[in-house]
């Protein structure tokens, strides 16, 4: 699905990244890895249009994408969130999630003269299917609530949410464990697990927690300076020793804190 071939980024003279190739597979959980500053984020920002790459390319479904907006991707079924979840705080969480698909009928002022009854339907097709989206992931109690009154988890939950309304093909996550408790964790885990193997989403994973890495992702690729260090499954990249070596400049008798 997602093909990255000899990807640069430059800001000024530092490469971010640094000739990074690598694959996404269709229908796969690919779990992405490294210390802090090992390129991931920036890849994965150059991956969903944040940054144009500096040169290298980037292939979905054999199309080049390289360097397309992030409103073009959208379209295209490729969504990311962020480590910070960006949620509309003074709005509810249901909508939080109707505003998320794009062109709607009320957006075009000729329909808010002569479409009202058009604009009414949509409204209530999109209330429907933010109520299904909600009670996929179990957080129905809240749709009513301010999304910036939601606990980091609950906005987690809600980031992922939003890729559900518009039906996506791949999905980037950025530390959708970060700042989040045990409890939540599992549900984000569940939702993703139940999303690829009942609607097929494909995932990339950008996570610290190698419990969570563990649970989910085959394969896990390990970034480090700008490259692609390693590739395999979890159990493998644990006893990897050039990963172990990126993360703590020691040998294999430390293997055991690689996860900590």
């Amino acid at each position: 699905m997602i093909r990255v071939e000899n990807l640069h980024k430059k800001f000024g003279g530092f490469s971010a990244v640094d000739g990074a190739s690598l694959e996404i597979r269709t229908g796969s959980i690919t779990g992405l890895i490294g210390p802090n500053g090992a390129g991931k984020s920036t890849l994965f920002n150059v991956i969903a249009g944040v940054y144009a790459p500096t040169s290298g390319r980037v292939i979905m479904d054999g199309e080049d994408i390289s360097g397309l907006a992030p409103h073009e991707l959208f379209h295209k079924g490729l969504l990311r969130t962020f480590q910070l979840a960006h949620e509309f705080s003074s709005m509810t969480v249901r909508e939080n999630l109707m505003m998320v698909p794009a062109d709607q009928s009320g957006e075009r002022i000729i329909n808010t003269w002569f479409g009202r009854g058009k604009i009414r339907e949509q409204e209530e097709q999109l209330r429907a299917k933010a109520d299904e989206v909600l009670d996929f992931l179990t957080i129905s109690h809240v749709a009513d609530e301010k999304a910036g009154n939601l606990s980091g988890g609950q906005k987690k939950l809600l980031e992922l949410g939003r890729t559900m309304m518009v039906d996506a093909k791949v999905v980037f996550l950025d530390e959708v464990g970060a700042g989040v408790n045990r409890t939540l964790l599992g549900t984000i885990a569940d939702a993703i697990i139940r999303l690829n193997k009942e609607r097929g989403y494909t995932f990339c994973v950008i996570e610290h927690d190698m419990d969570f890495i563990g649970k989910l992702c085959d394969p896990v690729i390990v970034m480090a300076e700008g490259k692609v260090l390693a590739e395999g499954n979890a159990d493998s990249i644990m006893q990897n020793e050039a990963v172990i070596e990126a993360y703590l400049g020691r040998g294999l008798k430390n293997k055991e804190m690689i996860g900590a």
